[in-house]
């Protein structure tokens, strides 16, 4: 969860006046979740952030499902999915559920024609390939190869990327992202022994603060359905807020392993957490290291949450023909575990170099059509003797 944070100019006690140099008065808005029982940030605004000059067209981006109900296990090739210069359009849903969707997206141009608002969910971009800056009306973060992105819901932001060669791994989640509650004290901050601390977290630095009246062009998604509005004033106006509602990084490479003598269960390399779903980072670490110690994971079974893993980098132990890019679904209801000779592989290793990002969700995920685009149908037999 993120702590107390504030970037530009502020007044001595919210809900005051605060004055421009000219006597008028900034429009201070209040950004917050749940209501008004979850994270906010107070921000104060050159214009007033509510003028809405026209609502243009509409469109409906609802994934087109290819299953509703699934059993079979997927491996899906990722980088197959084809670059695309937009950034919204080059966004894929490959899985979704009511409480998240999963995509996958490799867009070549920055967002410079419109600005982007995602009024139902909170998204988290973990960055592939490829680097830039983070725009948002709350500041700027740059980015890189291994960035985690997290952007509350109604952030107001573009993505400037620095190449056309970037692939993104998204999950939109309906419920708020947080950092995993056992890792934190009743106060809120991270314990000794959490995997990262607040140090890693890296916040808005940067205020881009513009005065202008025009006609400013947001995308803004709501139930599934792209609105496209005109706004008076341009949305980054912002000359500065405190609070604890705002988008910040945090990279992959700054998680730090927690390992044993024996196979640690999944729940050590936990990252993120919400009410419907968690998100594990898995990276370098030392294997367990009990004489008689199997690296390689034990046979599971999903009961109650489908498991998701993208492969992003280095060797992974548990799998047989598995590539950067590729995401395995092993669904709720069968078990998995190391394909045949992992198992055996496995004994005597010392360390890994495996680097994955992994979803649970509580909730059954459904195929789409365009993850059947980049499926490999047959990867439920891939635990056949035969395939050893």
């Amino acid at each position: 969860m993120p702590f107390y944070h504030h970037l530009g100019k502020i007044p001595p006690k919210r809900h005051t006046q605060f004055r421009k140099p000219d006597g008028t008065l900034y429009a201070e808005q209040l950004f917050g979740t749940i209501g008004f029982d979850g994270m906010y940030s107070n921000l104060y605004h050159e214009q007033r952030p509510t003028q809405v000059k026209e609502i243009k067209s509409q469109q409906d981006v609802t994934p087109k499902l290819a299953k509703e109900v699934n059993i079979q296990s997927y491996r899906f090739r990722g980088f197959e999915v084809p670059p695309t210069a937009d950034y919204l359009e080059s966004r894929k849903t490959i899985l979704s559920n009511k409480d998240c969707s999963i995509i996958l997206a490799a867009p070549q141009d920055s967002q410079e024609e419109y600005f982007y608002k995602n009024t139902d969910a909170d998204e988290l971009i973990f960055i592939h390939k490829g680097s830039g800056t983070l725009r948002t009306h709350m500041g700027n973060i740059d980015f890189k190869y291994g960035d985690y992105l997290v952007i509350p819901r109604g952030m107001i932001y573009k993505m400037r990327f620095d190449d056309a060669d970037n692939r993104l791994f998204i999950v939109e989640s309906r419920t708020p992202i947080y950092t995993p509650k056992r890792y934190r004290n009743w106060f809120g901050q991270l314990l000794e022994h959490a995997p990262f601390c607040e140090r890693d977290i890296r916040k808005p630095s940067e205020l881009e603060t513009h005065n202008e009246s025009g006609e400013f062009l947001m995308k803004v998604k709501k139930k599934d359905v792209m609105f496209d509005m005109v706004y008076a004033s341009h949305p980054f106006d912002v000359v500065g807020y405190d609070g604890y509602n705002y988008p910040y990084a945090f990279s992959i490479h700054d998680f730090e392993p927690i390992t044993g003598r024996i196979h640690q269960p999944p729940p050590v390399h936990q990252t993120f957490e919400t009410s419907a779903f968690v998100v594990c980072s898995f990276v370098p670490r030392l294997y367990d290291y009990h004489p008689d110690s199997i690296p390689a994971p034990y046979n599971h079974s999903n009961i109650d949450s489908d498991e998701v893993l993208y492969y992003v980098d280095g060797d992974f132990m548990s799998r047989n023909d598995i590539a950067a890019g590729h995401i395995s679904l092993h669904p709720a209801g069968i078990p998995h575990g190391p394909h045949p000779g992992a198992t055996e592989r496995s004994i005597g290793k010392v360390q890994t170099d495996e680097l994955a990002v992994m979803v649970d969700t509580f909730a059954p995920l459904q195929v789409t059509e365009e993850a059947l685009k980049i499926a490999d149908e047959t990867y439920f037999q891939s635990w056949l003797e035969e395939n050893k």
